[in-house]
């Protein structure tokens, strides 16, 4: 290697070195390096509901099985499967004129009893007024015989006369009273028929919707035929909605039920702002012991059909409000081998990562007990990026999606 050649390679080493410190002067002139992007929120103070959350099932406040009292042909169904019906609405019409029959029948016989009982009190009286007479004619004729006016044997006839007419008395008196049993139960028997011909007209034992019709016109239905109902009625206004906490949740919730009602809310697809309002009217007096869960209900007006029979839906029962809470996104809150934690933006947009305690939370939204202050800002998004004094650059937060016109929200 020649002299010419080593100069050569010394000038053009000399002008990549410049060219590289150049280079960093040139990126020190634009600023540091872009930090992590993430999407931050406030920590806000509000009063925040305590509450227990569960999952409910609807129930109707009262179910009746629709059956008939008869056995007969059903000659008219008179209202529409579905159909919103008030008690004591007319359902179904069973033939009636086999029972229409019996009660003529039953009728006729109870008058045929009744005159009997007219006959022999008639005869009742006949014979006590001619009782009466033969009582006056033996005091008149013992005063004759005992005069010696009349011979024995007169008087003898009409002792006997007398006595005769007591006992035909009695007998009339027995065959009064075995009339009027007769008449009694002449009455009971007309009763019961009328009775029976009023399960043929079938009504509404309560006010509610009816379900499917499972006997139609010109149909033949079985008296008290358990198990096939002729119709299945709900009462849904209002409407009970089931539910169950864990019973160590049961102290509690006694202690603000006795100081009044407790509100309880359940999600629903469908109901003005998605959720519908009730009242705890039930707690079951025994916990489940294979559970260890307690048994509530919540009572609801339900006067937009929002809840229905067999639906589940998502409760939050309500014990009382916590004022002023510290509350951060659920998201924000992650969790870590010393236990749980968030990002706090700082004012030079490092990060730091603080230990806090959680404590209630309504799926969206957490309580924040300690570790934190209000205005502070957390990370929501963008953590998985992040170490202790991470360089970060806020950005903001994406629009939560608005359903088109074609889209349905589903629960």
């Amino acid at each position: 290697m020649n002299a010419v050649t080593l100069f050569v390679g010394a000038l053009l080493a000399g002008a990549l070195l410049a060219g590289c410190e150049k280079g960093a002067d040139s990126a020190t002139a634009k600023g540091t390096p872009p930090g992590v992007a993430v999407t931050v929120a406030d920590v806000v103070a509000r009063d925040v509901p305590v509450q227990i959350r569960g999952i409910g099932n609807v129930q109707p406040l009262a179910t009746v099985s629709v059956l008939s009292m008869l056995s007969g042909e059903v000659l008219k169904v008179h209202f529409s499967e579905g159909q919103e019906v008030p008690q004591g609405a007319m359902l179904f019409t069973i033939d009636p004129r086999q029972l229409q029959a019996a009660l003529l029948q039953a009728q006729a016989t109870l008058a045929q009893h009744q005159a009997q009982v007219t006959q022999n009190e008639a005869n009742l009286a006949r014979d006590m007024a001619q009782l009466e007479n033969a009582r006056v004619d033996e005091q008149r004729y013992r005063k004759l015989v005992e005069g010696g006016f009349v011979a024995r044997e007169q008087y003898d006839q009409v002792r006997t006369r007398e006595l005769t007419l007591a006992a035909t008395i009695d007998a009339d008196r027995a065959a009064v009273e075995t009339a009027k049993a007769l008449v009694r139960a002449d009455e009971a028997a007309v009763e019961n028929v009328r009775v029976q011909l009023g399960y043929a007209e079938i009504r509404a034992p309560i006010g509610g919707r009816t379900g499917n019709l499972l006997l139609n016109q010109g149909n033949v239905v079985k008296a008290n035929d358990v198990g096939n109902p002729m119709v299945v009625i709900n009462r849904i206004h209002p409407i009970y909605v089931t539910f169950s906490v864990p019973e160590a949740q049961l102290a509690e919730i006694k202690r603000y039920r006795a100081a009044g009602d407790l509100p309880v809310d359940a999600q629903v697809a469908g109901a003005p702002g998605g959720v519908v309002r009730g009242k705890l009217t039930f707690v079951n007096n025994a916990v489940d012991p294979t559970t260890g869960t307690i048994q509530l209900k919540a009572t609801f007006e339900n006067n937009e059909n929002a809840l229905w029979p067999g639906q589940f839906v998502n409760v939050a029962l309500t014990l009382t409000r916590q004022p002023g809470a510290l509350v951060v996104p659920s998201q924000a809150v992650q969790s870590g081998q010393k236990g749980q934690y968030v990002f706090v933006v700082k004012g030079d947009q490092t990060v730091e990562a603080r230990p806090v305690v959680p404590g209630a939370a309504d799926g969206r939204d957490v309580v924040i007990t300690s570790g934190l202050q209000v205005g502070e800002r957390v990370v929501t998004d963008g953590q998985l990026r992040l170490v202790p004094g991470a360089r970060v650059d806020v950005k903001p937060a994406p629009a939560a999606p608005m359903a088109g016109p074609d889209v349905k929200s589903r629960q």
